[in-house]
């Protein structure tokens, strides 16, 4: 018998902005699963779902969080085959991940790797919000309007595909890899998108970080980084 796996996004951070349907669908869950880093520090989703739920609900699973394909491989491999364990007795397992479970999140893996052990498990997802509404609203920043259109992308995705969003996007915004910020900025500078854009890091916890983008210049974000482009497009309008 196969249970139902739940994919519930917590938000960026701040305990506050979960969601009732997510702390709902945590609590009736028989087992709550966060991801945990190869650090083992207590990341964001863990500490979000400790502010609503006794620690001993909480169990851990490894994800790793280098580069390297095969660790990575390994460590999803390893969380679904504890996951399925508990689902072959029927359970119903939630597990949680900052932002919404649809968006860059590791429980896209989770659940693929999963699904590929048991064809017929029930997946669901509960949306969260997102790191670029926590930070639109902590900036006082208006992501769209009108026929205004939109582009997510991670800093990852290359100096070309940034160049290239930002030339046909009115509101560009980039997620995680910090490390890139200084390529980042200076293509935004290039294609006169970097007035009015706004940094964002640990948002909604300690340390909290929202400054301009530009008083980014010379210094590397944190790996959960979120940088919001607004303003005129050339071409376009």
């Amino acid at each position: 018998m196969s249970g139902r796996l739940v994919g519930v996004g917590v938000g960026p951070g701040d305990p506050e902005l979960l969601t009732i349907k997510g702390l709902r669908a945590l609590r009736e869950a028989d087992e709550v699963f966060v991801p945990v880093g190869d650090t083992g520090e207590v990341g964001r989703a863990e500490a979000t779902v400790r502010e609503h739920l006794e620690e001993g609900r909480i169990r851990r699973v490894l994800f790793a969080l280098s580069d390297d394909a095969e660790a990575r491989e390994r460590n999803w491999t390893g969380a679904a085959r504890e996951v399925s364990g508990h689902l072959r007795e029927g359970k119903t397992c939630a597990f949680a991940t900052i932002g919404d479970p649809n968006v860059y999140s590791t429980f896209t893996y989770l659940a693929r790797t999963v699904r590929e052990a048991f064809p017929d498990v029930e997946v669901e997802t509960v949306p969260g919000i997102t790191a670029m509404q926590d930070l639109a609203s902590r900036s006082g920043t208006v992501l769209l309007e009108g026929d205004e259109r939109l582009a997510l992308l991670p800093f990852t995705a290359g100096e070309e595909r940034l160049r290239e969003a930002l030339g046909s996007f009115e509101t560009v915004v980039c997620y995680k890899g910090g490390s890139r910020m200084p390529e980042v900025l200076g293509v935004a500078e290039d294609a006169g998108r970097l007035g009015g854009a706004v940094y964002g890091a640990r948002l909604g916890i300690p340390g909290e970080e929202v400054v301009p983008a530009a008083g980014m210049a010379g210094r590397e974000g944190t790996y959960l980084s979120t940088v919001i482009f607004t303003g005129e497009v050339e071409g376009l309008g």
